[in-house]
């Protein structure tokens, strides 16, 4: 059993798993184009593939859980099943380092305290007094609404003031051509004159 869960075997069946289904997509593309060798190519991939399905189903899957370590004899269904840290000595008592599970227990501790600290602040905020909110909320609505009412008259003086301005400019026009009428009867008085 140790040959089929070495790193050597492992690299080998994912090799044969990628390349027979390599070979059933070129042999399903040769087939679906009608190439010659298309039902050769095919053949050999199913074939392949099954072999693989067969091996894959005759071998004993991999443990993906380290649980063991810490519970001796939790793969055995009536184990008595105690944990290292109820006192037993075993061989996977020794490969469990203290350093590290102090240090692990350490930083549960840390993060217990902060989360400790952030529930007395929830508590804190639980115990504000919020009576007087809904005064303060009517309070800001009607300075908003006051506050949207003199921005309504403001636009609406800006565009009497643009009015103004154009009236102004106007009159400004008129008075020199005025100006300009007044210059030439002056003119023409004093040349009659003379």
């Amino acid at each position: 059993m140790s040959f089929f869960k070495s790193s050597g075997f492992k690299y080998f069946k994912n090799l044969v798993i990628g390349v027979g289904a390599a070979v059933v997509m070129v042999g399903a593309l040769m087939k679906i184009t009608s190439h010659p060798l298309g039902n050769t190519f095919i053949t050999i991939g199913l074939l392949t593939e099954a072999g693989l399905f067969l091996m894959l189903g005759l071998l004993p899957p991999e443990k993906d859980y380290y649980w063991d370590k810490l519970y001796p004899g939790l793969d055995k269904y009536n184990a008595s099943i105690s944990p290292l840290t109820a006192g037993g000595a075993g061989a996977a008592a020794r490969n469990l380092d203290a350093d590290v599970v102090e240090n692990k227990l350490g930083g549960m501790l840390d993060e217990l305290q902060g989360m400790s600290k952030s529930l007395g602040s929830l508590k804190a905020l639980q115990e504000v007094d919020f009576s007087q909110a809904g005064d303060q909320l009517k309070g800001m609505n009607n300075f908003y609404a006051r506050m949207q009412e003199a921005m309504k008259n403001m636009d609406a003086s800006v565009e009497d003031t643009k009015a103004y301005k154009d009236q102004m400019a106007a009159l400004n026009k008129n008075l020199s051509s005025l100006n300009g009428v007044y210059g030439n009867v002056l003119n023409a008085f004093s040349v009659n004159k003379g």
